[in-house]
């Protein structure tokens, strides 16, 4: 049975997010934050530690709660707020990895300040050869005594340029494309041959290209077990994209807002566009592709917890699927239905479908999922 219904504690999370992001996040000075070196605000950063934000998804004895769906009740708040701050990159993305396949050593070292706002992650395991395929890993990793030598490259590492440490992911086994051989270590980018070219990307956030160049890694910054992170990095890409399903939610709800506003205020013809019948018609179908959307993610958001590895990959690929062909109506019908001023950098709506598009790409584009999902038993 299906539990469409918030708990206590879930409301109190949605309404303390919603909250934040109406009184504590307004857009000009998201765009102040955009504009500086690190692309966001450290004070909001831990102003999310002290309401409890970054230990969401993580183990309950180091401070941390809930599961999928209250990362995607977050999420979608701070969607609406088209909010900067690298809790994706940071506590999805990082602190997911450290707390499946870290060793309990490992997770008091790391989790402990990511919870209290005190350290950044970053999740290093894109390829530029990889496209969607988590097991194109070319990075390598050479055991030599009581070391690792890492060498190899990772590309569009979320927030990696702002990161006190990395979770770099490299091939101890195998070749090309297999799951096996694969293994995951934490690496201090101030060490010897780590390089870090950090960007802005195309919807105002920040990632980098980093590159190893013999990088040598205790025997003690090893992951989990040497060779098998294949798992664990599937079932944290997986949570991302679920987590990115949620922030499509609030993405969504802001654009059809700002249409319908503005549908009320621009006029043609002596009245406003909104009394025009064939408008009044693309903006329902704006409001039924969000309504879609969201459908599938209460459906589908608590199975992204279940231990069958399949449940949860059926879940997350019906969610992104449906969230990505959603996104892109929406987007599109609310650039153009705003005309000349929805592509201009000094309007919302430009951001928000900025964002929305890209979000619609990480971690397996439409077309992607479908196949998964059809693939799936």
């Amino acid at each position: 049975m299906i539990d469409l219904e918030l708990s206590h504690e879930q409301q109190l999370l949605k309404e303390s997010a919603d909250r934040f992001v109406e009184r504590d996040y307004p857009f000009d000075k998201r765009k102040a934050a955009i504009a500086s070196e690190e692309g966001f605000r450290r004070d909001v950063w831990k102003t999310f530690a002290d309401l409890g934000w970054l230990g969401l998804g993580l183990p309950e004895d180091l401070g941390g709660f809930g599961g999928a769906r209250d990362i995607a009740i977050l999420a979608e708040a701070l969607g609406v707020g088209l909010v900067n701050e690298p809790f994706l990159a940071s506590v999805v993305l990082g602190g997911g990895t450290i707390a499946r396949a870290g060793s309990r050593a490992q997770q008091e070292a790391v989790l402990t300040p990511l919870i209290g706002g005190e350290t950044l992650l970053a999740f290093a395991h894109s390829e530029r050869q990889a496209r969607y395929d988590i097991a194109a890993v070319a990075a390598t990793a050479k055991r030599q005594g009581d070391t690792y030598v890492l060498n190899g490259a990772k590309s569009v590492v979320l927030n990696g340029d702002t990161a006190d440490r990395l979770i770099v992911s490299a091939r101890s086994a195998g070749d090309g494309r297999d799951e096996d051989g694969l293994s995951l270590f934490l690496v201090d980018p101030a060490s010897r041959g780590v390089a870090r070219r950090g960007y802005r990307t195309n919807d105002g956030g920040r990632a980098a290209e980093i590159a190893l160049d013999n990088v040598e890694v205790p025997a003690d910054a090893l992951l989990g077990v040497e060779g098998h992170a294949y798992p664990v990095i599937e079932e944290t890409v997986d949570r991302a994209a679920a987590a990115l399903c949620g922030e499509a939610l609030g993405l969504m709800a802001k654009l059809n807002e700002l249409t319908l506003d503005y549908s009320k205020t621009r006029e043609q013809f002596g009245q406003p566009i909104g009394k025009f019948q064939a408008l009044q018609h693309r903006m329902v179908d704006m409001f039924v592709a969000l309504e879609e959307a969201r459908s599938l993610a209460t459906v589908y958001m608590t199975d992204v917890d279940s231990a069958d590895r399949n449940v949860r990959r059926r879940a997350v690929s019906a969610m992104k699927a449906q969230t990505a062909k959603s996104g892109r109506l929406v987007g599109q019908e609310a650039i153009q239905l705003h005309g000349g001023i929805g592509m201009t950098d000094d309007y919302m709506a430009s951001h928000y479908f900025k964002r929305l598009t890209v979000v619609s790409r990480l971690f397996g584009d439409v077309d992607w999922h479908l196949e998964r999902f059809a693939s799936l038993d």
